[in-house]
């Protein structure tokens, strides 16, 4: 943590649109190199899962090792010095890290997206995410957020803002650096956003219920004992379109992962289990590819429909009608398909375990923690009642 951060209420950028780079190359080339220790960095975290998971304790060594590979800040706009990554790309590399470990693939996530949305759309205070960057370079700084509003209340103060309630089951909320909170305004009962250091004085961090998968997450209580904040400390609130963006990609990040976890235990099965047939191997493979592949289109159409624009388009012209009814359709299926993924990785798995017999709910191996991460993943998306009925508000 950074004690006694400064910050400064304009926002970390006046442009809410990429400018065309003029380092392309460069920025793929910075790209690539890190890309290039993936690998390694899967067989790391596999290596550790397994006692990650027995422990439930945070995943430090984990978080160092992406920090040190530099896949903590992929995401990070090229204006700020970063390979900017995109929505496809992120998808890619968060279904590597989820085959090795997904609580440490889910982690980085929170932060991968955090960068991503101040590439496409800055919020926060340009001091604050100039400290951000500055501590990722020295350690991995990790960002999260609190997005329950019913246990945190704001009330307004003479010099800003004033935070107390209680928010359970915050992953990792021990290591945070940032963390932006949605809470309920006292005065009336709005919603807002607060972006707050990790080592504010106030927060109280407490242990939290014990996890029946991705527990090396380590979700944790927060307390918000009369934490003192400044006005810059809210955010201004996302325009509709951009909020929508943000939830249908922090609803593949998750899908992406879990794919990850179907991949790794088909390939365990693979390896383990001797005199497969060969059809139900057929099967998995189909089955993980089209997982796959479905992963990757929805990340592509997410990149094409990102509200903020076209970094090319004309800055004087306003964007076509067509353009940004296309955007928000895109935007649509990809937060209505993303959970439909994650449930697909899950019958991979549960199929390895019915291929497996008994032995694959043996504790100790793979399998078992697998399919336990499997069910928890999907369960950190919308039931699949509310996606229908968000569907069918969508024809309204």
């Amino acid at each position: 943590m950074t004690p006694n951060r400064t910050t400064s209420s304009t926002p970390s950028s006046t442009s809410t649109r990429r400018a065309p780079s003029s380092s392309g190359a460069a920025q793929a080339e910075m790209l690539a190199r890190v890309m290039a220790a993936l690998p390694r960095v899967v067989d790391l975290l596999a290596a550790r899962a397994e006692e990650q998971d027995r422990e439930a304790d945070f995943p430090y060594q984990g978080v160092e090792t992406l920090h040190a590979a530099g896949l903590l800040t992929v995401t990070v706009a090229e204006r700020h010095g970063g390979p900017a990554a995109g929505l496809a790309q992120t998808v890619g590399l968060l279904a590597a890290l989820g085959s090795g470990d997904p609580s440490v693939a889910l982690l980085a996530a929170e932060t991968l997206l955090v960068h991503a949305a101040e590439d496409r759309s800055p919020r926060w205070p340009s001091g604050a995410y100039q400290a951000l960057l500055a501590e990722s370079k020295r350690g991995p700084a990790l960002a999260g957020t609190l997005r329950s509003r019913s246990g945190v209340r704001a009330e307004r103060t003479a010099d800003g803002w004033q935070l107390t309630g209680h928010e359970p089951s915050v992953p990792g909320a021990e290591a945070l650096h940032w963390m932006t909170v949605e809470a309920v305004v006292a005065e009336d009962r709005s919603a807002a956003t607060f972006l707050l250091p990790g080592d504010a004085p106030g927060l109280i961090i407490e242990p939290g219920t014990e996890q029946f998968g991705l527990r090396a997450r380590a979700v944790q209580d927060v307390g918000f004992e009369d934490v003192v904040l400044d006005d810059e400390a809210r955010l201004e609130a996302r325009l509709a379109a951009s909020s929508r963006w943000d939830e249908a990609a922090r609803r593949l990040a998750v899908a992406a992962v879990a794919v990850g976890v179907a991949s790794s235990a088909r390939a365990w099965l693979r390896r383990s289990i001797k005199e497969l047939p060969l059809a139900e191997l057929g099967r998995l493979e189909v089955e993980l590819a089209e997982s796959e592949e479905l992963l990757t289109a929805l990340a592509r159409s997410l990149d094409a429909a990102d509200p903020v624009g076209d970094p090319h388009e004309d800055l004087n012209e306003a964007p076509s009608v067509d353009r940004n009814a296309g955007a928000s359709d895109a935007t649509r299926r990809v937060a209505l398909l993303a959970p439909r993924v994650a449930e697909r990785a899950l019958g991979i798995v549960r199929h390895c375990v019915d291929l497996s017999g008994a032995q694959g709910l043996t504790r100790g191996w793979p399998l078992e923690r697998q399919l336990r991460d499997a069910v928890s993943l999907r369960a950190l998306l919308p039931r699949e009642d509310v996606l229908l009925a968000e569907a069918g508000r969508s024809l309204g």
